[in-house]
């Protein structure tokens, strides 16, 4: 099984197949509009314009499970990214990364890079670097910065 194996919903509620991505390195993060770390966007932004031609992709997916810190509808997420922070990487829709309704995607990038006591997604912009066969790399902390993860990124392509 990797990442290959799911579909998430796009953020005008249609399904995409993550099977689009195989072939690349990919950093899925889940983020907030209205955090302490939002201004990670700018690094991500950074990371995507540096290594997008070299088969990188970033996969935003908003939550609001943390203080309610993604509000407003997935246009108006997407929207404020594009404007705020000139996003141009792909923004799906919302989604819970933690509990009874969490994604499926979430369930197994935690499983496979959440060790026993660690399994919980913490906060916001917590990443996963995944390689090129879909296999889930790395699990990075909210706090961990985007150009500190260049150098694995790096590795990958």
């Amino acid at each position: 099984m990797t990442v290959y194996n799911f579909e998430v919903k796009q953020t005008d509620g249609t399904e995409k197949s993550l099977a689009d991505y195989q072939g690349k390195v990919l950093l899925i993060v889940n983020t907030a509009t209205s955090c302490g770390f939002t201004p990670q966007y700018e690094g991500l932004q950074n990371l995507y314009e540096r290594y997008q031609d070299q088969g990188f992709e970033i996969l935003d997916f908003p939550c609001n499970q943390f203080g309610n810190q993604a509000p407003g509808t997935n246009t108006e997420v997407a929207e404020f990214c594009q404007l705020k922070y000139h996003t141009t990487f792909q923004t799906f829709a919302k989604i819970d990364v933690n509990g009874a309704q969490e994604a499926p995607l979430y369930s197994y990038l935690k499983n496979v890079q959440g060790g026993l006591l660690n399994k919980a997604i913490k906060w916001n912009f917590t990443k996963f670097l995944i390689d090129r066969q879909g296999n889930v790399l790395k699990r990075y902390a909210s706090q961990t910065k985007p150009e500190e993860i260049a150098k694995d990124i790096e590795a990958q392509l």
